[in-house]
């Protein structure tokens, strides 16, 4: 049983007296779209979850703004048909709960914690208030080492710690969705831990297709997914991130897991809040933000944290809008994040996936006392080789590789063989490709690119560097 079927009848709209919460704190004065201004005998808090039901539809509000001495200004989370003036609207007396269970891993869950996956609810065992404040500093804990991924290019260039938060950054149909799923089966099948996926206003195609590519890929029992569908009220999806991170708290609380929250989308989170703020009768700030953005942001980033208890690594995709990395909504989100990972179109269009720019992506992990001298250099020679191809790029195009001195036709020739030994399979998309995946190990990356740097592999054809995991399987 849901915490919205457990605080509310389901059907029709009883008599106050035979509400299980009693009296009913007020009635619905006017209908907006979603937003819904409430005529209330006492003010509920700002937050609260206010109730109410019509012909048998049920309906959840939260407060956002209190109008005067007796109007509340609340957002629907559901869509506002069939909904009246004078319907008598009740309080839950907390904000938005969800049930939580250890069954929650490997179901698929909306905002209120309901099942999506035509499967019964989750026991109704506890309930967790979406809102809520981070842990206390002295119990949050700070960065540990290295998580690696499997992921030739990110562990090189853009390691992932343990409790950090990464951003995968790009524009439309750069692959950070598929990316996202990569990381997924190398958190269930290299760390054993458990993956929380918030699908943030997510087209449902894009959903149903994940759910299905989860389960082939037999990651799906120790992962939990939840869903605000595009199609949803703003109120859904600008909560489903918390509902989320309510489930990945429960995790790494209650059964001490290592968890990997994955969101995607960050910016659709955004967009969500700025509907709201518009709705809500808010002055748009900066670009057309709501004046809110930088606490919002905050009030989602400052409760991913590791406790005593275990981990929570998160990695967010977020949507770059005409690419430009110095919109308000990108670079305050990017204020929060320990890596950055870059998806480039330029790097797309030439077939380098992952399409990891590796001269924009990095963050403060690429750092000497965290990676190691070994680790350290080699990343760094990796980029000045790459970074002397890229100035070198428009000379070769014009007068060709001939006119440039033996030294850096020599770079040359070994940064484009690192550019394609960067380049890898996936698992989570093996049955589109028809190329098994591959994870290649840390050491295995680094020894790879040593030996790349030290010319060992000169002779290898670029054809043969390309979409491959290790080079110990021969040179050909």
């Amino acid at each position: 049983m849901t915490y919205e079927q457990n605080a509310r009848p389901s059907d029709g709209t009883p008599a106050a007296g035979d509400h299980p919460l009693g009296e009913p704190i007020g009635a619905v004065d006017e209908v907006r779209g979603p937003v819904v201004d409430i005529v209330c005998r006492r003010l509920p808090p700002l937050r609260e979850a206010l109730l109410a039901t019509a012909n048998g539809e049920s309906f959840v509000f939260e407060v956002h703004q209190h109008l005067d001495a007796t109007h509340v200004r609340a957002i629907s989370l559901h869509d506002t048909d069939g909904l009246k003036r004078g319907l008598p609207v009740f309080d839950s007396n907390s904000p938005l709960q969800v049930p939580v269970a250890p069954e929650c891993l490997g179901r698929l869950l909306d905002v209120f914690g309901a099942p999506l996956d035509g499967a019964a609810p989750l026991p109704a065992r506890a309930f967790r208030p979406i809102i809520a404040s981070p842990p206390a500093l002295a119990e949050t804990t700070g960065i540990g080492g290295i998580l690696e991924t499997g992921i030739k290019v990110v562990d090189l260039l853009c390691p992932f710690v343990k409790g950090g938060k990464t951003g995968l950054f790009g524009g439309a149909g750069v692959g950070k969705t598929v990316l996202i799923m990569e990381f997924m089966h190398a958190i269930v099948h290299l760390h054993r831990g458990a993956s929380v996926f918030a699908g943030v206003g997510e087209r449902i195609r894009e959903g149903h297709e994940l759910w299905h590519e989860m389960q082939a890929a037999g990651v799906m029992p120790r992962t939990l997914m939840v869903f605000g569908q595009m199609d949803e009220s703003p109120g859904v999806r600008f909560r489903v991130g918390l509902t989320a991170l309510t489930y990945a708290e429960y995790l790494r609380d209650t059964l001490a897991e290592e968890v990997l929250l994955l969101m995607d989308n960050v910016f659709r989170f955004v967009q969500a809040g700025s509907e709201i703020s518009g709705l809500l009768g808010r002055m748009p700030a900066t670009v057309g933000y709501q004046p809110t953005l930088m606490s919002e942001v905050a009030e989602l980033q400052d409760r991913i944290v590791s406790t005593r208890s275990g981990n929570i690594t998160s990695v967010q995709a977020v949507y770059v809008p005409a690419d430009d990395m110095t919109d308000p909504a990108v670079s305050t989100i990017l204020s929060h994040l320990d890596t950055m990972v870059i998806l480039s179109r330029t790097q797309a269009a030439k077939g380098i996936y992952p399409a990891v720019d590796p001269l924009q992506s990095g963050g403060r992990t690429m750092d000497r006392h965290l990676l190691g001298d070994r680790h350290y250099d080699i990343a760094s020679t990796v980029r000045e080789h790459l970074a002397r191809y890229k100035e070198l790029e428009d000379i070769i195009a014009m007068l060709g590789i001939e006119a440039l001195s033996d030294s850096d036709r020599r770079v040359v020739r070994r940064a484009r063989r690192l550019q394609r030994y960067l380049t890898q399979p996936f698992h989570a998309v093996a049955q589109h490709t028809g190329i098994d995946g591959v994870s290649v190990p840390l050491d295995q990356t680094l020894a790879d690119c040593e030996a790349f740097i030290r010319g060992d592999h000169d002779e290898v054809s670029e054809e043969g560097c390309y979409m491959r995991g290790t080079m110990k399987a021969g040179k050909p």
